[in-house]
């Protein structure tokens, strides 16, 4: 009887014995290495001329098997070529920027939105003499700001924190027909609820800190398109060294697996929640892309299967009276961030712009009585009785 064959692994590319599936385990393995090494000179000249096969480099600021798994998740969710994992979401949007733009080139961006992407825009850029023009959330105020000099156009969609909702298949059209590349934010949506580049958008943006990671527990972000266009962003972050690490991924990489239940969750719950806030004498305006009253309520219908777990509202109180409201919540916690599994709340005028002169931060919309709720994973009713409970406080 002939005997069972043999084994014998006699190459090694990127760490790991050809012929040997590293992802054969059920959960991500988390691969800890800085450098990878190579069997032999004949070995590593072949990987350099097949660079960027799947997973396989020689040092982890380029490429780590763990993150790179998590990349073809994070691409298959969006209907991408690629993406591009990063340490920050700010990682991701910085990294970008510096690899799609150069001197005397001009970037036109959405208003009500992210504060670092804002500054980054506005004053970073600007030292290296790209302009940039911050313009409504509208598509036709957008094609009002491109001009010759214009290379992309950046937008959140829906908005921080006024949840406005841009028409991205206009922008997308817009785009194309001006030779511009159009770049969406799309944390607030998550890839359950709206994918960007289905409508026609060249690349797509997430906080992976938010929804994707889904609690809490770590910071990273990615961007997601075309295959050439993400290889020239991965040369770039190469070189800026903005990685995401490879537990972090592993961290991520757990939380997308629960994304659609907790997203379909907090849809659902803060859904309830925005309708509530509408009718309460004490509340004198809803953002949120589901009520009747949203500005883009038609845009949104079109675009989002879900609206989100973000409710912002101005309340009938001054400062003070806000700020007791947001103090006697009980379920969610003060604090920055959103789209976890715990309940957040902030009041944006001292949370993010408390730096700012009064006069700034009100023209900037963060207003004293401005509450920003991200609504979690609890039930529903505690919620709702938890927020019926601190009005009382107003």
């Amino acid at each position: 009887m002939p005997g069972k064959p043999s084994l014998k692994t006699t190459e090694c590319v990127g760490g790991y014995p050809a012929g040997i599936a590293w992802d054969s385990s059920v959960v991500l393995p988390v691969v800890h290495s800085a450098p990878f090494k190579f069997a032999s000179t004949a070995g590593l000249i072949r990987y350099q001329e097949t660079e960027n096969a799947g997973y396989r480099s020689e040092y982890g600021r380029i490429a780590n098997p763990t993150v790179r798994a998590v990349e073809t998740h994070l691409a298959q969710l969006e209907g991408a070529g690629a993406a591009a994992l990063f340490a920050s979401g700010m990682a991701a949007v910085t990294t970008t920027m510096f690899c799609l733009l150069s001197t005397g080139d001009h970037v036109v961006a959405t208003s009500d939105c992210y504060k670092r992407t804002r500054d980054f825009l506005c004053g970073t850029l600007g030292r290296f003499n790209v302009r940039s023009d911050v313009v409504p959330v509208d598509a036709g105020a957008v094609e009002k700001a491109v001009n010759r000099s214009t290379k992309i156009i950046f937008t959140e969609s829906p908005t921080n924190p006024y949840l406005n909702v841009i028409d991205l298949e206009k922008l997308a059209e817009l785009g194309k027909r001006k030779n511009v590349l159009t770049v969406v934010d799309s944390t607030f949506a998550t890839p359950v609820n709206a994918r960007p580049l289905a409508c026609g958008i060249d690349l797509v943006i997430h906080s992976c800190t938010k929804y994707l990671g889904g609690h809490n527990d770590l910071i990273a972000g990615m961007a997601a398109g075309g295959t050439g266009l993400i290889e020239r962003i991965r040369d770039v972050r190469a070189t800026l060294g903005g990685i995401c690490t490879p537990e972090t991924a592993f961290m991520l990489e757990r939380g997308l697996k629960t994304l659609t239940l907790r997203v379909g969750r907090q849809n659902r719950s803060a859904g309830v929640i925005a309708e509530f806030l509408e009718s309460h004498r004490k509340v004198k305006q809803v953002f949120y892309p589901g009520l009747g009253s949203h500005p883009q309520r038609d845009i949104a219908c079109r675009q989002l299967r879900g609206f989100g777990g973000v409710v912002s509202f101005l309340l009938d109180a001054d400062f003070e009276g806000t700020a007791r409201f947001v103090d006697a919540l009980r379920i969610p916690a003060i604090a920055p961030s959103l789209g976890g599994v715990e309940s957040l709340v902030e009041q944006p005028a001292v949370m993010g712009y408390w730096d700012l002169p009064r006069e700034q931060s009100e023209r900037l919309g963060m207003h004293d009585n401005l509450v920003r709720l991200s609504v979690g994973i609890e039930d529903a009713r505690d919620l709702l009785n938890d927020i019926r409970r601190a009005l009382e406080a107003v």
